[in-house]
């Protein structure tokens, strides 16, 4: 006979508590009406379905089980116990699966399987972890206590029936008299009663077994889950403070990297153009009379278009450079070592198409600054530069052989690039000792 499954809803199958599995395999023990009713209750009957069935497994498994594991555990000095244990852990994993199956058909009980076992037994890479397999150990620990629990309860029972149904039957035999039967009638009752319920509360063992021994998860692996998730928030808490450090840093630094532009304009540009207009404007007035003056005014105004012109190709190539954009990441470094006026090695490895935009531009203007600050502060007479792709990240390396001791001041340019690459969700990394020149190290998502 099967009982109807559990209509408790559950917020985690892992976890049931007691209350609900009593109620649903042994009712008597809620005591009131159920328990005076154990012996006709249909939990009693199914609990007796289920413990015929599972002394005859029982038995069977843990003679099998047992009997692999001190056969191993003997021949373990000749190497040859280490196969013979693996396959009765596998052998404990195939058992622990058809009995939280007879759970479910039986009694409606589901117990959630474990994780998968570590792998196919006939390798031998997999050995040791089946050796470690605490859910395997814990299925061969099932089927010695399952064994023992049903045998006993079946025993204890079985006795008590009996000796319950010997009473109706003794005055039959001439020697027992109907006054003593009167005596013997209420100790047949409570032996019937209590037969029913042991019954039921071998039942109970069985499905608490099967949930701490066979289930996915005892209470130590649940505990260490809920810490590691604990973790993985606190980690992901910290992860969302820093992107919302670095995306308000970006903000800053392009407001600022705005203001920048604006000031470079009206304080450059602007001024030469307006330069560049009364120079226009007095060769035109001293065209006709003195020509030798519009021609010096002409020149002039020449100059400050040349000016003009270098000024603005130096802003544009600050917002973002051409060549980077035509001819890509390693020829644009290549173009930055050819302008330092401190000697530089480039190596540029795997900057294919893979690597974003942003990314480019980044480790560009890393290396732009870098090589600026080599040239003015760092006294060095060369510097290197490497670029490649490690997995999905970018990775800058800029190194000197200067004086050190740089630091990325607040409101430098060092400073300015950090928060930028930590805008992509970069690494910025300096390393700069006193006497013993600087190595720079930045890397952002290939992606960004």
């Amino acid at each position: 006979m099967t009982s109807p499954p559990l209509d408790v809803p559950l917020t985690d199958p892992h976890d049931v508590p007691l209350a609900v599995d009593v109620r649903h395999v042994a009712p008597a023990l809620t005591g009131g009406r159920a328990l005076a009713l154990a012996p006709v209750s249909a939990a009693t009957w199914t609990a007796v379905g289920q413990l015929a069935i599972a002394a005859v497994a029982g038995l069977a498994a843990a003679v099998v089980l047992m009997t692999g594991v001190a056969l191993g555990a003997g021949l373990l000095v000749v190497v040859v116990g280490v196969p013979v244990l693996v396959l009765t852990l596998a052998l404990a994993r195939g058992y622990g699966t058809g009995e939280r199956s007879r759970l479910d058909a039986q009694l409606g009980v589901v117990v959630p399987p474990p994780a998968p076992g570590p792998g196919p037994v006939y390798r031998p890479s997999t050995w040791w972890a089946w050796l470690r397999d605490g859910r395997a150990w814990a299925a061969v620990a099932h089927a010695l206590v399952t064994w023992l629990l049903t045998w006993t309860a079946a025993s204890v029972a079985l006795s008590l029936a009996v000796g319950a149904l010997v009473v109706p039957v003794a005055p039959l035999t001439g020697r027992v008299s109907w006054p003593h039967l009167a005596i013997l009638a209420p100790v047949a009752v409570l032996a019937v009663w209590l037969a029913a319920v042991l019954l039921q509360l071998a039942c109970l063992a069985q499905v608490r077994l099967g949930r701490v021994l066979l289930g996915g998860r005892s209470r130590a692996e649940a505990e260490r889950a809920a810490r590691a998730a604990e973790q993985r928030a606190s980690v992901a808490e910290g992860r969302a403070e820093h992107l919302h450090e670095t995306r308000t840093a970006a903000v800053v630094a392009a407001d600022e990297e705005r203001r920048r532009i604006e000031r470079d304009l009206h304080d450059g540009a602007q001024q030469r153009l307006v330069a560049l207009g009364v120079e226009l404007g007095v060769a035109r007035r001293a065209a006709a009379q003195d020509p030798a003056v519009a021609v010096a005014a002409v020149d002039a105004a020449h100059g400050e278009i040349k000016e003009v012109l270098a000024e603005l190709r130096d802003l544009v190539r600050g917002v973002h450079p051409a060549v980077l954009t035509d001819r890509g990441l390693d020829a644009a470094l290549s173009a930055l070592a050819a302008r330092s006026p401190v000697p530089v090695d480039v190596e540029a490895d795997g900057l294919g198409a893979d690597v974003g935009a942003q990314a480019q531009a980044a480790a560009y203007f890393v290396v732009a600054e870098a090589l600026t600050n080599v040239a003015k502060h760092a006294t060095a007479t060369r510097a290197t530069v490497r670029a490649g792709v490690h997995g999905d990240r970018l990775r800058i390396e800029v190194a000197d052989d200067g004086a050190g001791a740089a630091h990325a001041a607040p409101g430098g340019g060092l400073d300015g690039l950090r928060r930028r690459v930590e805008a992509l969700d970069g690494t910025f990394d300096l390393v700069s000792p006193a006497g013993r020149g600087t190595v720079l190290t930045v890397e952002v998502p290939c992606a960004s």
